[in-house]
């Protein structure tokens, strides 16, 4: 529960922008080999691994605040179930076992590895300075899109960027329905968020993230896939506009007066990050 394993939504979001930046690098190479499978398995166990561990560690930085909020005071930390120092050791056995994973990627890769611990440690703290606490989610969450692509070619480039601000849009968007459900709470205690940010205007502010989200993803697709076949560029962009009609059901969706909506809306962007993946595979056999 420290880990959250038993909330699998958290490592998908945090697996889903490593597979997307794999395979847009894969399909501006043309190439996808046996390491390449290897690196979509290290990013899945990495992804369930440095989430577990990241969860921990916000949970550590906000065991006060959790303990304050109605759907967070019986987490382990907040509720006796667990100590902080017993939470300490398992955050370091999680890092730990994903290190050796990283280990195995390009020393590009492994330096990105390194750099992505920044915005994990701010996060927790984010939404005690600024209204734009899922920026900094948004940070960390994607990072692995920038990882996998320099992971598969072995240096950072524009359409892996450009698509790494895309997922933090993205972020933006579930995340600030996610918010949602703690509004009340957040405000008894001083804590900011977009949701409260927003209000009565999220609908509006949502539908923004969505247009940006697919004209982000659009052109790094068009950066990294514009040399090869029309049809395989097609294809590609195929993916998020297909997205983009599962999030426009998401924003048509919204109620932020139902939680459990509210919550389900949260988690159905696991299938909205997969639905690019196929797209992608076709266009990189093309």
């Amino acid at each position: 529960r420290l880990s959250r394993a038993d909330r699998p939504i958290g490592t998908w979001l945090l697996l889903l922008p490593c597979w997307w930046g794999l395979l847009l690098a894969s399909a501006t190479t043309g190439r996808f080999g046996l390491f390449d499978a290897w690196i979509a398995l290290g990013c899945a166990l990495g992804a369930f691994l440095m989430r577990g561990a990241g969860c921990t560690w916000n949970d550590i930085a906000d065991r006060k605040i959790d303990a304050s909020v109605a759907r967070t005071r019986s987490r382990p930390i907040p509720s006796g179930q667990v100590t902080v120092q017993g939470a300490v050791i398992w955050m370091v056995v999680q890092a730990l076992i994903s290190l050796a994973i990283l280990l195995t990627f390009p020393p590009a890769a492994i330096l990105l590895g390194f750099a992505a611990l920044i915005p994990v440690a701010i996060y927790p703290f984010a939404k005690r300075f600024t209204w734009w606490p899922q920026v900094f989610l948004g940070l960390a969450f994607n990072w692995g899109a920038l990882l996998a692509w320099t992971a598969h070619t072995g240096s950072l480039g524009l359409p892996t960027v450009i698509l790494y601000v895309g997922g933090i849009v993205w972020t933006l968007f579930y995340d600030t329905i996610y918010a949602h459900q703690d509004t009340e709470d957040d405000a008894l205690i001083g804590v900011k968020s977009t949701a409260r940010l927003f209000g009565d205007k999220t609908k509006t502010w949502l539908r923004g993230f969505l247009v940006g989200l697919l004209a982000l993803m659009g052109v790094a697709i068009i950066l990294a896939a514009g040399e090869r076949s029309i049809l395989s560029l097609v294809i590609a962009l195929g993916g998020p506009w297909a997205m983009g009609w599962h999030l426009a059901w998401q924003q048509r969706s919204f109620d932020a007066e139902d939680g459990p909506k509210l919550l389900r809306l949260f988690r159905s962007n696991r299938d909205a990050g997969l639905i690019p993946l196929p797209f992608f595979a076709v266009a990189l056999l093309l």
